[in-house]
């Protein structure tokens, strides 16, 4: 948009404005629009335009009443076009509310934008990003707002929640502050920045989820009590509190007891703790613990957790209508009205049971919490019954053991007598279940209405309300009835038995007769509660209570998880599952599943043995919760700000752990089954990579063991034992030379840094905004193709500032490069010699910083990318050996030549070609392998055909054969080391290494002794060492000329010139050969000539060849001269690496 034109009022403006000009500054402020604000109508009083948003699309006819005469169109150029532009229209005062200004004037289009004269200027957000399509929610401020606050126009926004939401938030609308290119670009350019924060990239499901305004009519969210109190306290309170409670009073005695209640306590409130303290770090949506242990550990963790934790609310749907089953097959049974036996009667009132169930849940959340109250209300008044009936001990009842409140028989029944071979830690087994729970609050988490201060509040308070509730009732249980009773009226006694010390005896009873056997007391009969109870009805009601509330929570919980994992698509089979339907979102098919599981589990009916399956998975997930607050404390992460500041990482550590071991004291074999199970699905979700990021405690960690491993790395002196080739490798766009990289990762994986330097050139915008986006698509590309390096960016002005600028800046601390790999200037002859300057000073660069160079060069060339789709070739070529059929669309204008190690191109015109073969996130391949193209698609050319053979050459196994290393110079070992390296490889472990040295012919043998006994002393196999004695022996007539022939463009030939015309060709020209040098390296020149004709003797059939690299002196040898040493050096050869190390020792032979 053309931002500073300047536009004069028009001549019915109030008196003064015509000489005012008018501008469209950037300095204003953004609110409204997005066509929801109403943008301001003009007042009469004051002289103003107007700016329409045109909306790209096309001919949209309610745009055509706008255009008044004066209207002038500002467009931007080319792709910019579809952001949107400005029309300015003037507006006539006397027009009041009837301006196009008004929302019936086309607001619908996008937003219509106002500039007025004295207040801040309305902007429409949508103006901001591409015409309209986002229709993200602007500041709905007055649009006086921010002069309010600063006194002066600014399009800077304010802070504001609604700033930080995510796209798809439902708590409201999100809007976009500014970019820091809308602030801070130059005004007539358009900024390219879309806006986003970090990591808040918009999907297109995102665009489309932020336009979407929640319906809150019909949504039912709950507070803290209804929503966790509640459930939690119903979850808690089972049937062990009716039916088993006053057996383990009776095995371990009231004070083991109180520490059994203590010890289950003690890990449920870590684990309260551990849970308030995620659910108030950040929005907690619905999923419940799968939710918070994957946002904090990262899915692997959470999709095993997820997992096993909703079966086990599934099949613990099954527990507890089993539970309620049996009982009231009990009542069947004593009333003589058995329907079939026992088993069946269980399974048919189970199903009917579960079936109630479903449809209650499936009816909706508000059926199912008012269900909940109705049945707590129950279970209180059962516990209230219970309390009422200690305190009428009934003479009828003393019989069966049940005396009232006595200290003899609090005496007696404090210390344990364990029956049976039960233990302490056998009676814990049986009683911890009851004390889970504790999550039914957290696990509907999306139906809370404020889940940060509720699933604190409700959870610790509900588990506070049960644990007295359990001591309570153990004590007093304990206090009222003796262990052991004959039921037996006839056992009282009159005068008082000499033997009797038992505290029946005391109060007049024998039971002593119980050692044989009995049906009442605390150890013998399950339904002392019943029997203390005022009325015992109503303890019936309380167990079935108990039982149905815990099934219903349970029944909920599973789908809502289940529903929240697959919404995740961490296991891509479930995807079915996430659908939900309705106001709430209900998951009625994780509902029908958790139903059929539930039923299979009810009709098995053995849940003797499911049963601490079930406990140990509860316990899996409390440790992780555990465990994940410890992680997310130790990570050290800024994000991990919990409001919640009661809780310690230490003892929530402290509770992982004993989670852990009491998984093994209920149940050993399942302790292990479940570890066996959350490793298996751990390992599969690690495996699969799922396409997530949550910015998980996991990731926090890993920086900071990198960040703290790296300082601690820069305290360490180098040693040369340690050494390691740490490339910065010139590939340009990583794709566009997989050879290069390739070969350079088989020397570097798993051993050194491997960092690919990418110089941007051209203009400085287009460069920045490439550099944003191809540095996210480049790694991800270099990890999708599983390549351990690192992708930098640079911008520069040429070649040689960007590679100084890396090889300066690059890496950290000692994991710095110390080498530098090039491809091989393969169009040096055709293309501007000023291109062959900077490539060669980029090695005198090199040299001057102490890195070593490492040249490579294959004869078909390197460079792919101006290939379309070469991606798809590469990856088709691997597969398949057949490629005739591949029809590719080769862009034959930029020749062979564009075959460089750099690219040379301006930034702009080499990423076109790279765009055109993969998209813009790099993730998926977008190119079909047979191109559909309306022009005529031809076929591989055959120069083209082995470039593609050649580039993926290094990907396969290679096999028996040679890597001949020319070991010609002593440059510190690293010519030796990358060929070792690479054989250490498992694609290259079958090749040989064969190393050549110059010698004497006189000394022949002697050459070879000493080279062998060096290579062993190094530790290096190798195959062969031969000796070449004829190295300084003049080349081939032929291949001089052809040399001679070569260099003749580039020649000075300052003797036939005059002497200051060749002084200043030489300034203008640096690269040119001069008479003087060439004659002055005469030798050098025929030494790279023979070396290349001994290459073609020995090594013409050697996988890759290895040899030093010949050296030049700065400011003496021109570039011409020793590119053609190279040329002349390496031409028509297998792949061959030309290396120099820096000349210090990279291999040793000490200990």
């Amino acid at each position: 948009m053309e931002s500073k034109q300047q536009l004069p009022a028009p001549g019915a403006a109030g008196p003064g404005a015509g000489a005012e000009e008018r501008r469209l500054e950037e300095d204003n402020d953004v609110a409204g629009g997005g066509g929801l604000g109403r943008p301001l109508g003009p007042t009469p009083s004051q002289s103003r335009f107007q700016v329409d948003l045109v909306a790209e699309g096309a001919g949209r006819p309610a745009e055509e009443p706008h255009k008044a005469s004066g209207e002038g169109d500002a467009t931007g150029k080319g792709s910019e076009e579809a952001k949107g532009r400005f029309r300015v229209n003037f507006v006539d005062p006397s027009a009041g509310d009837e301006s196009p200004g008004e929302p019936g004037g086309g607001s619908s289009e996008g937003g219509n934008v106002s500039f007025q004269n004295g207040g801040d200027t309305v902007l429409s957000e949508s103006s901001l990003h591409s015409g309209g399509h986002h229709h993200y929610y602007s500041d709905t401020h007055t649009n006086t707002y921010y002069l309010r606050t600063f006194g002066h126009n600014t399009m800077d926004a304010v802070p504001r929640i609604d700033h930080y939401r995510h796209t798809a938030a439902d708590l409201g609308e999100k809007l976009i502050r500014p970019s820091l290119a809308e602030l801070h670009d130059e005004l007539d350019k358009e900024p390219f920045e879309d806006g986003y924060a970090n990591g808040e990239e918009g999907t297109p499901a995102g665009d489309a989820a932020a336009t979407y305004i929640p319906d809150s009519k019909g949504v039912v969210k709950f507070g803290w009590i209804k929503g966790v109190l509640v459930r939690c306290m119903l979850n808690i309170w089972g049937v062990m509190l009716f039916i088993r409670l006053s057996w383990i009073v009776g095995q371990a005695g009231i004070g083991l007891s109180v520490l059994v209640i203590g010890m289950a306590t003690v890990v449920t409130t870590i684990t309260g703790l551990s849970t308030s303290a995620i659910a108030t770090n950040g929005f907690v949506r619905g999923g419940g613990a799968y939710y918070l242990i994957s946002r904090s550990l990262g899915p692997e963790f959470g999709g095993a957790i997820g997992l096993i934790f909703a079966f086990a609310n599934a099949v613990a749907v099954a527990m507890y209508v089993v539970g309620f089953a049996e009982t009231v097959v009990e009542l069947l049974k004593e009333n003589g009205t058995l329907m079939i036996d026992e088993m069946n009667d269980i399974r048919i009132i189970g199903a009917i049971t579960v079936v109630i169930l479903l449809g209650i849940s499936v009816a909706g959340m508000e059926w199912e919490a008012k269900a909940q109250i109705v049945l707590l209300v129950i279970l209180i008044l059962a516990i209230g019954d219970f309390v009422i009936g200690t305190f009428i001990p009934l003479d009828s009842k003393k019989p069966k053991g049940f005396f009232g409140y006595k200290a003899e028989i609090f005496m007696e029944n404090f210390g344990p007598d364990f029956r049976q071979e039960e233990t302490f830690f056998s009676v814990f087994a049986i009683f911890f279940p009851a004390a889970t729970g504790i999550l039914a609050g957290a696990n509907i988490s999306g139906d809370l209405a404020d889940p940060q201060s509720a699933i604190p509040k409700g959870t610790l308070l509900a588990i506070l309300i049960t644990t007295l509730v359990y001591a309570g009732i153990a004590v007093s249980v304990g206090s009222c009835v003796v262990r052991d009773a004959t039921g037996n009226v006839n056992n009282t006694f009159v005068t008082e038995l000499t033997n009797c010390t038992t505290a029946a005896c005391k109060l007049n009873y024998d039971f002593s007769s119980c050692q044989t056997g009995c049906q009442y007391g605390l150890m013998n009969n399950f339904q002392v509660m019943s029997m203390v109870s005022g009325f015992a009805p109503l303890i019936t009601a309380g167990i079935f209570s108990a039982t149905l509330s815990s099934a219903l929570a349970s029944l909920v919980s599973a789908p809502k998880i289940f529903q929240a994992l697959c919404k995740d698509n961490i296991y891509p089979g479930f995807q079915m599952f996430a659908k939900g339907y309705g106001k709430n979102n209900e998951p009625l098919r994780g509902y029908l599943l958790t139903f059929l599981i539930a039923l299979g589990f009810i009709l098995i009916a053995e849940l003797n043995v499911i049963a601490p399956i079930i406990s140990n998975f509860f316990l899996a997930s409390y440790a992780l919760i555990n465990f994940s607050v410890f992680h997310a404390s130790l990570a050290k992460s800024p994000g991990w700000r919990p409001a919640f500041k009661y809780y310690n990482m230490w003892i929530s550590l402290v509770g992982a752990i004993l989670c852990c071991i009491v998984m093994f004291v209920i149940n050993w074999w399942a302790a292990l089954l479940t570890y066996v199970i959350v490793l298996g699905l751990y390992i599969y979700v690690t495996y699969k990579k799922p396409d997530v990021n949550w910015g998980s405690s996991t990731q926090a960690l890993t920086y900071l063991n990198a960040l703290q491993h790296s300082i601690r790395l820069s305290g360490v002196e180098d040693h040369v034992k340690n050494f390691r080739p740490q490339c910065l490798i010139m590939t340009g766009a990583p794709n566009a030379r997989p050879a290069l990289l390739h070969l350079v990762h088989a020397f570097t994986k798993n051993v050194g840094l491997m960092i690919c330097g990418h110089v941007h050139m051209g203009p400085r915008r287009q460069a920045m905004k490439e550099l944003s986006t191809d540095l996210a698509k480049y790694q991800r590309w270099l990890i999708k193709n599983k390549m351990k390096a690192f992708y930098a960016p640079v911008h520069a002005e040429d070649l040689r500032d960007g590679g100084q600028y890396l090889m300066q800046a690059a890496g950290l601390g000692r994991m710095r490069p110390n080498t530098l790999v090039v491809g091989f200037k393969k169009n040096w002859r055709q293309g501007d010699m000023r291109d062959v300057e900077t490539y060669i000073n980029l090695f005198h660069d090199a040299f001057d910083v102490q890195y070593g160079v490492v040249v490579i060069r294959l004869k078909e060339g390197l460079d792919v990318s101006h290939l379309q789709g070469q991606e798809e070739l590469l990856s088709s070529q691997e597969k398949s050996p057949c490629t005739k059929d591949v029809i590719v669309k080769v862009d034959y204008s930029k020749k062979t030549e564009t075959d460089t190690s750099i690219a040379f191109a301006p930034s702009s015109e080499r990423t076109q070609a790279l765009r055109k073969e993969e998209d813009e996130d790099g993730k998926t391949p977008t190119q079909p392998l047979l191109k559909k193209d309306s022009k005529s698609p031809s076929p591989l050319n055959l120069t083209d055909q082995r470039l593609l053979d050649a580039s993926i050459q290094f990907q396969k196994k290679q096999g028996k054969s040679n890597i001949d290393v020319w070991w010609l110079f002593d440059d510190g070992g690293l010519t030796l080391l990358i060929p070792y390296l690479i054989t250490t490889k498992k694609k290259w472990k079958d090749c040989k290494i064969r190393v050549f040295i110059g010698g004497k012919i006189n000394r022949i043998d002697h050459d070879r002794r000493a080279m062998a006994t060096l290579l062993s002393k190094f530790r290096i196999d190798f195959s062969d060492i031969m000796v070449l004695g004829d190295i300084n022996t003049k080349p081939k007539k032929e291949n001089i000329a052809a040399f001679e022939e070569m260099i003749e463009p580039f020649r000075l030939h300052e003797d036939d010139k005059d002497q200051e015309v060749a002084d200043k060709m030489k300034e203008d020209e640096p690269w040119r050969i001069t008479d003087n040098e060439l004659e002055l390296y005469k030798t050098k020149t025929y030494r790279q000539i023979r070396l290349n004709e001994l290459l073609k003797e020995h090594s013409s059939t050697a996988n890759i060849i290895v040899m030093s690299l010949p050296v030049a002196r700065k400011g003496a040898v021109s570039s011409a001269l020793y590119m053609a040493w190279l040329e002349a050096l390496s031409k028509d050869l297998p792949p061959i690496l030309l290396v120099r190390g820096n000349h210090q020792s990279v291999l040793t032979f000490y200990s």
